[in-house]
C-alpha cells in the first residue's frame, strides 16, 4: 500500500470509480495520504497557534493588550479544537490498517467517497449521522 504521490488516485478519479472499486487497495492508500497530510498540518497550526500565545509581548496600551488577549483566546480555541482532531485521525488511520475505514461505524454501509474527500475522518454515513445530531439535539432542549 505504499506507492508513491505520483502513483496515487486522484480526487477525480476516486469519485469516478465504480462502486465496485469501493475502498480498493488504491483508494485506502489515498484516504491513508490525506489522513497523514491532515495529521502532519493539523499539528503544524497547534504549534503556530502556541507559538503566538507564548510570545511575551511589552503592551503597554490598554488596547494593544486588550487585542493581543482575544488574538490569544482565538488561538487557544484553534489548539483545544485541532486537539481533539489528532485523535480521530488516529482512528480513522487504524481503520485503514484493519480494512473497516469508509464503513458506518453503525450500519457498516458505506460512508461513501464526496462525505470522506470532505471528512475524511467521517465515522459515519450521512443518514446514521443525520438521525444522532436529531436526537442530540432533541435531548439538549
Amino acid at each position: 500500500m505504499q506507492s508513491s504521490k505520483r502513483d496515487q488516485l486522484s480526487e477525480k478519479q476516486i469519485k469516478e470509480a465504480p462502486a465496485s472499486h469501493y475502498m480498493n487497495e488504491e483508494q485506502l492508500d489515498f484516504f491513508k495520504c490525506k489522513l497523514l497530510e491532515l495529521y502532519e498540518s493539523t499539528e503544524i497550526r497547534i504549534q503556530e497557534a502556541r507559538d503566538q500565545m507564548a510570545k511575551p509581548l511589552d503592551l503597554s496600551d490598554v488596547n494593544d493588550r486588550a487585542s493581543w488577549e482575544e488574538q490569544t483566546n482565538i488561538a487557544l480555541r484553534i489548539v483545544e479544537r485541532e486537539q481533539k482532531l489528532l485523535p480521530k485521525i488516529r482512528q480513522s488511520l487504524e481503520r485503514i490498517r484493519l480494512g473497516a475505514y469508509g464503513y458506518c461505524l453503525e450500519s457498516g454501509e458505506p460512508i461513501g467517497i464526496p462525505r470522506l474527500l470532505v471528512r475524511p475522518t467521517a465515522e459515519y454515513c450521512a443518514e446514521v449521522k443525520a438521525v444522532s445530531e436529531l436526537k442530540e439535539n432533541h435531548y439538549k432542549q
